[in-house]
């Protein structure tokens, strides 16, 4: 997701992916070592680095904060959502709140292939990179409790399995721009084809490349603009061909800053998402925040709603769409839902930790 908001940043007068100077406090940075973890394919690292940012005083109530594929924490300190929600007075105002975001597994300055492992590195999935966060917050910073997980994105995926998979961990979940199903149709089927672009282009060599491989910049820009823009904000803003070429031409003229290998791990890791079996086990209340247009993730499958449906104290947010919203793109800015979220926040019952 950030990958591709990254790339539409000109076009669609986006704040740029990174840090600006906000209201709320200087992020902090860190890192921790997680030793001896077991992924979900049996391998172990003896020592898997987790880099970690966080906003406010460990005094105030823990709130997890989780980025969206190709990010990291540095995507959600964007002027459309960090400076929407952790300023004064705002839902997530970090006087009151003590922000967490990590890099998650392979992302951002966390332990991931192009450190030198390549493919070698253990391939990892969701569940992995969700017990990650899981040791990081209680084992690295002491939290025994969460008020709120929020994410965006892959971010928002992950939001569903810490429900499932820790849920008295936290009172209250908001996963946004993402569904409690299988990883599955269009959506799969454009990241595989994006993937296999890569791993075929001659440069590739396996992962053993000298130079990125040239085609990855074509497959990443093909996968975001079928997937994220938003259809009305496409047609307001490239009427002509004239108008869509440029926008095209601006895309591939945007340097790609990914490694090969980084990103192909990173995308491979959604192909076993399905939070599904486990929704029932839900505890905590849960807003689902959506987008109408999201292209990814389109509510008129209806397999969102029959999901929700097994949530007990769930509900979800539809974000209408408008030539304002810009498809999967839309959750990153916080306008939309920010009402919402402190809404949650005043009224989700604190839980026994």
């Amino acid at each position: 997701m950030n990958l591709s908001r990254a790339a539409l940043s000109a076009a669609f007068a986006l704040t740029s992916i990174t840090a600006f100077a906000a209201d709320y406090p200087a992020p902090k940075q860190g890192d921790w070592i997680a030793r001896d973890f077991k992924f979900h394919t049996g391998e172990t690292m003896g020592e898997l680095r987790l880099h970690y940012t966080t906003i406010g005083e460990p005094t105030g109530q823990p709130v997890l904060v989780l980025h969206g594929s190709g990010g990291s924490a540095a995507s959600m300190l964007t002027a459309t959502f960090g400076g929407e929600l952790f300023g004064p007075g705002q839902p997530l105002d970090a006087a009151k709140y003590y922000i967490i975001i990590p890099d998650s597994v392979g992302h951002g300055k966390s332990s991931k292939p192009s450190d030198g492992m390549k493919t070698a590195f253990p391939k990892y999935n969701y569940e992995d990179m969700v017990d990650a966060q899981y040791r990081l917050v209680t084992e690295g910073l002491g939290v025994k409790h969460l008020r709120l997980v929020i994410g965006n994105s892959m971010g928002g995926m992950h939001t569903w399995i810490w429900g499932g998979k820790y849920p008295q961990m936290m009172d209250a979940l908001v996963p946004m721009a993402s569904q409690p199903t299988e990883m599955a149709a269009r959506n799969w089927m454009l990241r595989r084809m994006m993937l296999e672009t890569i791993k075929n282009d001659p440069d590739y060599i396996s992962g053993n490349y000298i130079t990125q491989p040239r085609m990855m910049k074509y497959a990443i820009n093909a996968y975001g603009i079928a997937t994220g823009g938003g259809t009305l904000a496409y047609q307001a803003l490239a009427p002509t061909a004239a108008q869509a070429d440029k926008m095209v031409d601006d895309r591939l003229a945007t340097a790609i800053t990914a490694d090969a290998n980084d990103f192909i791990y990173q995308w491979e890791a959604s192909h076993d998402y399905n939070p599904a079996p486990s929704l029932e086990k839900i505890e905590a209340t849960l807003l689902l925040i959506n987008a109408a247009d999201d292209e990814r993730n389109p509510p008129e499958t209806g397999v969102t709603d029959a999901a929700m449906k097994r949530v007990k104290n769930g509900r979800l947010f539809l974000i209408s769409a408008s030539s304002e919203t810009r498809g999967h793109l839309t959750t990153g800015n916080a306008k939309f839902y920010k009402k919402q979220v402190e809404e949650l926040l005043q009224t989700a019952p604190r839980r026994a930790m």
